[in-house]
């Protein structure tokens, strides 16, 4: 193993490592991990190790590693023309293309992409226009953003203070003002086990009443939601939590975002998971499987009826004044439409949903029956478990005993990723869609190791 090497060194002195414990390594206690190579659902480092990557970057790499068409696409591109701003009407034939494309896949009512380089400034972007959009209508006290708690939407401003991950508040004088939270669709975590699942809905849309009622729906904007809760630890929505919720907002006059960063383009087994939980939003947030992470871009795709209030506005006031100097960026762009292509040449969205369907089963058929599984859920290529110290009582761990990260490390020693998602003690996996059979069960078999070595 290569410990003390000058580039470890180099990335200890030089190099700030984003949701890291900056002491700890700077002191050399954690490791430097070089990634060198991915093929497949596989990654490789630079001391010859080959992991699995079961959660595919960061939920991301839809497509899986070392996809030549991708790598080609944004090669062509960059020796064609590497950049030219998106302002004023100017594009590329990629951007353009994929403007197309994307519209082609997402719910019949959306209207134009504009597009970012990350999901957390898309969602800057989907606030700025809401506002500007109550503007125009002349609501300026319309401002509001209800969120859920243990929502993910970014680490910005708004966008941290969106998230409802106390990690991203904690010592950043976070949320602002204008951002509210209400009850998670989490029925696992729900306030008294007796109740049903309807009982838990029913409970989800009293609180957000509630909190309209509280704070003045003539002063509240929009909704953000995850379709399905990503970072909060990977929970699928309750039966019936979405049919719901949308009525109250539309009674209100309150906008739907739906951030999508994570189950747009094929993660749920759906295209879009606004489409697989009959979602009809405003805006919808996208970007890691927009180019599976081979370039960095994002997208704000904005609905109909917020579309024809932005072209009044700038009819009214001249041309919008928001825009970024790497929107629609041309390489990201020909990434974007070359991923596109693949995901339905592949017929990765399918995949998703089958090997989804068999790496959960395998994960039920290998731990359900073990004293600390608390839950096994999720839905497409999503999946996870949570753990608990006592399974008939609902008793949690203590924080202080780190299951969850004791239980990735077993894991990754074995040869397999998995992320220790954050307010619990769950191992969660979000493979490349392309994930076969074979190294479904893979997962699971190990996931079941780890488990048994380090819980008993």
């Amino acid at each position: 193993m290569l410990t003390n090497d000058q580039l470890s060194q180099w990335d200890r002195e030089n190099f700030f490592h984003p949701s890291t414990h900056l002491a700890q390594h700077a002191r050399g206690e954690t490791p430097t991990r070089v990634i060198t190579g991915g093929e497949g659902c596989h990654i490789t480092d630079r001391d010859g190790n080959r992991l699995l990557d079961a959660f595919a970057g960061l939920y991301c790499v839809n497509v899986g590693y070392g996809r030549p068409q991708i790598a080609e696409a944004i090669a062509e591109q960059a020796k064609e023309l590497a950049y030219y701003h998106a302002y004023v009407g100017h594009g590329t034939e990629a951007s353009i293309t994929l403007s197309k494309m994307v519209l082609d896949r997402a719910p019949s009512h959306m209207s134009k992409v504009y597009f970012g380089l990350s999901g957390s400034d898309a969602n800057e972007t989907n606030i700025k226009l809401v506002w500007y959009y109550n503007n125009i209508r002349g609501l300026p006290q319309k401002k509001k953003i209800i969120s859920r708690w243990r929502g993910y939407h970014g680490s910005g401003l708004m966008t941290g203070s969106l998230t409802g991950l106390e990690l991203f508040h904690k010592k950043f004088d976070l949320p602002l003002a204008q951002v509210i939270h209400t009850e998670a669709p989490y029925y696992y975590r729900r306030p008294d086990l007796t109740m049903s699942e309807a009982d838990f809905v029913a409970h989800c849309a009293a609180e957000l009443e509630a909190l309209i009622e509280r704070e003045g729906a003539d002063t509240i904007a929009a909704f953000i939601g995850e379709p399905v809760l990503g970072t909060g630890g990977i929970v699928p929505p309750p039966a019936g939590y979405w049919q719901a919720i949308q009525p109250i907002l539309e009674k209100h006059d309150i906008l739907l975002i739906a951030d999508e960063v994570v189950t747009g383009f094929g993660r749920l087994g759906s295209m879009f998971g606004s489409d697989h939980y009959g979602l009809k939003p405003d805006l919808i947030t996208i970007a890691k499987g927009l180019t599976s992470a081979y370039a960095p871009l994002s997208g704000s795709i904005v609905g109909d009826r917020m579309w024809k209030v932005l072209e009044q506005g700038t009819d009214e006031n001249g041309p919008i004044g928001h825009g970024w100097t790497y929107s629609a960026h041309p390489i990201g762009a020909a990434a974007g439409v070359a991923n596109l292509k693949l995901i339905d040449e592949l017929g990765l969205v399918q995949n998703a949903s089958d090997v989804g369907a068999h790496l959960r089963a395998a994960m039920r058929d290998a731990l359900a029956d073990h004293p600390n599984v608390g839950e096994i859920r999720g839905e497409g290529m999503l999946a996870a478990i949570e753990f608990v110290a006592d399974r008939d009582s609902r008793t949690f761990f203590d924080p202080s005993q780190k299951v969850g990260y004791s239980l990735a490390a077993a894991l990754l020693a074995k040869g397999v990723i998995a992320r220790a998602m954050p307010q619990g003690d769950i191992l969660g996996f979000a493979p490349p869609l392309c994930l076969t059979k074979v190294e479904a069960e893979e997962i699971a078999s190990k996931t079941a190791q780890a488990v048994r070595e380090t819980l008993g």
